[in-house]
């Protein structure tokens, strides 16, 4: 059950799988959910469909005008903002070893996993110390902690969200404000179709390689089960993997 102080969410990338998932977990859990992802049609239509508890806002999180403007986009009906998942991150042109690889392929993985990442953070946590209450979740990967070749830029992100997320809840250690950060393992979403820019054949080559993945209800689960917990307790970090792998 959650509380007064425990009831709005602001997700990025909502409109993607793992978005959608996370999104349909928050509205069970009682919350509502400010959506945001830079898919437009996508968003509003999947906003139209959650319901009432939902409140779209298109946005591109490496725009930084735009990002700077987010707090002033969500509605009375939506605020005080209690929770900021942030899910949004792509690997589009990803799993190609870094030398042959476009350069502008990794720099846009950084903007969105980890710079666009911390100006989200950065547009929405000052009310939440002004108010000394929030809870911030950031969703990196077994990237963060382990190598996976071929997968420079896009580790190097999330690495970076891991040390992000360590070095703010150091920082917000004397506030009530709780920091969480995710490590999921494999997971079938559609990050993998963007990767490859919507090729099907090898989206589908590479989940054969595995013998099973996560669905994104279960990181889903994982973070309501952060959030859930009681105010002195503080989930710093879960790192969540298929039964196959280690």
């Amino acid at each position: 059950m959650t509380d007064a102080s425990n009831r709005t969410a602001v997700l990025t990338g909502a409109a993607g799988g793992m978005g959608r998932a996370i999104t349909k977990a928050l509205l069970e859990s009682g919350r509502r959910v400010v959506l945001a992802d830079r898919d437009g049609n996508a968003l509003r239509q999947f906003a139209a469909e959650m319901g009432d508890n939902t409140f779209p806002v298109e946005l591109d999180i490496t725009d930084a005008k735009a990002v700077d403007r987010l707090p002033d986009l969500i509605p009375d009906a939506f605020r005080p903002v209690d929770i900021l998942i942030n899910n949004a991150g792509h690997d589009i042109g990803g799993r190609t070893r870094f030398d042959a690889g476009a350069a502008d392929d990794w720099s846009a993985i950084i903007q969105t996993n980890l710079i666009g990442l911390m100006r989200v953070t950065r547009s929405l946590l000052p009310d939440m110390v002004r108010r000394n209450a929030g809870h911030i979740v950031n969703i990196s990967s077994v990237n963060a902690v382990r190598i996976v070749p071929d997968m420079a830029a896009y580790s190097a992100s999330k690495a970076g969200v891991h040390m992000f997320t360590e070095t703010l809840r150091g920082e917000l250690a004397e506030t009530a404000i709780r920091v969480t950060e995710m490590q999921p393992g494999l997971t079938r979403t559609n990050i993998i179709l963007t990767r490859y820019r919507g090729d099907r054949e090898k989206e589908k080559d590479y989940f054969d390689q595995f013998r099973m993945a996560l669905d994104p209800a279960d990181i889903a689960r994982s973070i309501v089960f952060a959030l859930d917990q009681p105010p002195h307790v503080q989930i710093a970090e879960m790192l969540i993997l298929p039964v196959n792998r280690y």
